[in-house]
């Protein structure tokens, strides 16, 4: 044991450059070394251990490079050491670097803390790059798959120039349907994710069979019938499985008869056999396959049984060609487990690669979840607007740049937090800003009768810029002495006041009508109407109200505004809450209101203003006995 004590110690020396490169390869065989293992020579903490970890914490890049979790093996003894032993990985009081302008790193605020763009791993020049984006089509693309979509075509075609895989993980029929999978493949388009070759999981069956029967010959996997519970009971408390050391003859009748899927196969399932108390749960004998007798949906009754994702994936990556697995951090226990298949099977080296998950919050993004909100009722379909999906949040506004912006600015951090939808709608505001014309509409039922005094006699028409700033071509503006504007604005006026009307003029209140509603504590009064003196040689910077108005003598377009609030009441769900207590009773508000006659030339899916009311995507155009149906979009500011 002293001599590998020993050569630990030495090898310690090849982890100080400064340099990822230089000592990226020794990292790997540390990483491999400590695939099975707690410590690096024996049972407990000796000097390999010590020395090798204050070696990685006190240089700079090596640390940066361990806290990115590129190395599943080599991060969680580390993290085990600094835990474990706190008392014998003290680290000695380190000089301060001086810097150009005399300051330290510390002082200067650069530190360990610091985050390194160190990219992916032998990446060489970049063509030999491939990464893989596998969604199961059991559900439709949200806004977290959107995530895992573009940081895969970015590393592929932006920083690389490699290839990008959309991969189908199609292994359990009782979820998949063709429905999903279509859309999951228009979804990515619309993201302006291009896969250069579309591939699935059931393109490979034959292989993962033979793999899974050699596996059995081998001793690696044996069959099991243990019922679920107790299974996962004995997971968790590291207890054998009374199959673990059936014989491989007596597995692979097992494995046939799951794959006849006979009554007798049903019970049964394959496990691998890696651990049964590894501290990392993953490693505990881990289900490659399971009997499902329904029908695929592209494979149809020739299998009766399925193999499980975490079998499936290190396998399928390697033979397409994948280098890089990217995954969320939730994986991080899982790519032991990845590497053991990858080392187990013989198979081409594929590196794992780890990111944050998004989480927003009061929002759920469990397939499993949002499957049960559809199928409840609560939301009209999985694009609803008040859905994490790509669609739902495309129908509530969002556009694809601002969708790729801000998505890719939160990068491949794995840090994980929960954001505000906040500030994604204030990314979508900033894109949808140049591009949105500006309309009126007054509410239906708050529209008060005002006349103009003053006003040119007749109808009078001009044109005005659709925007302030930016020029989106110019709209039709209807001038009489009949008008409409809002019952809030009207109750604001004072005798005499001037006000502007917006792309009209000044104007000064000259008649206030009121009716008083008994039964408000207060006298509420009620605007009936009012009387307004055309003051056109007035300046409209110092008048402090600017109000919307709308000529009674033109085509008034009826229109339906919608807004939306969160489908969840509770910021972030616990895995002991029950959805159905935090889904809010009430998450839709229709206004009726009517709009200037430019309106009835707007298109489904136009993005607009309202002037003083906000953004606007248009759901339903307008047609003769149907009103336009626009829903409101959200700006990043607090209601």
């Amino acid at each position: 044991m002293d001599a590998h004590i020993a050569e630990w110690q030495t090898r310690a020396e090849a982890f100080k450059p400064l340099n990822l490169k230089a000592i990226e390869p020794s990292l790997q065989e540390l990483d491999a070394h400590l695939t099975l293992r707690s410590h690096i020579v024996g049972y407990t903490l000796t000097d390999a251990d010590t020395t090798v970890w204050k070696t990685l914490r006190e240089n700079r890049v090596a640390h940066a490079f361990v806290k990115q979790n590129l190395m599943p093996n080599l991060c969680r003894w580390f993290r085990y050491i600094e835990e474990a032993y706190p008392q014998s990985v003290v680290l000695a009081e380190r000089p301060k670097e001086a810097t150009k302008g005399g300051r330290s790193k510390k002082e200067g605020g650069g530190n360990d803390d610091a985050n390194y763009d160190i990219g992916l791993q032998d990446v060489g020049d970049g063509t030999g790059i491939v990464t893989r984006f596998p969604p199961e089509p059991s559900g439709y693309l949200h806004i977290g798959h959107a995530k895992a979509a573009l940081l895969n075509d970015y590393f592929a075609h932006t920083k690389y120039k490699g290839k990008l895989i959309l991969r189908f993980d199609d292994t359990n029929p009782s979820k998949e349907k063709e429905e999903f999978q279509d859309s999951i493949v228009e979804d990515c388009a619309l993201l302006g994710v291009k896969p250069d070759l579309v591939s699935y999981t059931s393109d490979h069956f034959d292989e993962l069979y033979k793999r899974a029967v050699q596996m059995i010959k081998d001793g690696l996997a044996y069959a099991d019938d243990t019922a679920q519970e107790k299974m996962r009971a004995e997971r968790m408390d590291g207890i054998a499985s009374e199959r673990r050391e059936m014989s491989p003859e007596e597995t692979l009748a097992k494995f046939e008869e799951m794959k006849k899927g006979t009554p007798e196969g049903t019970r049964w399932c394959i496990r691998a056999k890696m651990s049964v108390d590894n501290p990392n749960k993953a490693m505990r004998d881990p289900v490659i396959y399971r009997c499902n007798p329904e029908d695929h949906h592209r494979t149809g009754s020739k299998w009766k049984m399925y193999p499980t994702y975490d079998f499936c994936c290190p396998i399928v990556d390697s033979v397409e060609g994948v280098t890089h697995a990217l995954r969320t951090t939730e994986y991080n226990d899982r790519d032991a487990q990845y590497q053991w298949f990858i080392t187990k099977l013989k198979l081409r080296k594929v590196h794992n690669w780890g990111f944050a998950r998004l989480n927003f919050v009061r929002t759920v993004l469990s397939k499993r979840k949002l499957t049960k909100i559809v199928d409840a009722g609560f939301v009209w379909g999985w694009d609803d607007p008040r859905m994490p999906t790509v669609r739902g949040v495309r129908r509530r506004g969002a556009v694809i740049p601002a969708l790729q912006e801000f998505i890719l600015k939160q990068g491949p951090s794995k840090n994980i937090v929960n954001l505000d939808w906040y500030s994604f709608w204030a990314t979508n505001k900033k894109h949808i800003e140049p591009t949105a014309a500006r309309y009126i509409a007054i509410d239906e039922d708050a529209k008060v009768p005002v006349t103009v005094v003053g006003a040119r006699e007749g109808v009078n028409t001009e044109d005005k810029p659709k925007h302030a700033k930016y020029d989106l071509g110019n709209k039709k503006v209807v001038f009489s002495k009949d008008i409409i504007m809002e019952q809030a604005d009207a109750q604001s006026f004072a005798q005499d006041e001037e006000i502007t009307l917006m792309n009209w003029g000044n104007a000064i209140v000259r008649k206030i009508s009121h009716s008083i509603n008994p039964l408000s504590k207060d006298g509420f009064k009620t605007v009936t109407g009012l009387e307004l003196e055309l003051h056109l040689q007035g300046d409209v910077k110092k008048t402090s109200k600017k109000v919307t108005w709308l000529s009674k003598d033109q085509e008034l377009i009826p229109i339906e505004l919608v807004d939306f609030d969160y489908l969840i009441s509770k910021d972030k769900l616990e895995p002991e809450d029950t959805l159905e207590d935090f889904l809010n009773k009430k998450t839709e508000t229709r206004v009726k209101a009517v709009a200037d006659c430019n309106a009835a030339e707007l298109k489904v899916d136009d993005i607009i203003q309202f002037d003083r009311k906000g953004f606007f995507r248009i759901d339903k155009a307008f047609a003769h006995g149907q009103a336009i149906q626009a829903f409101q979009i959200p700006t990043g500011k607090s209601k």
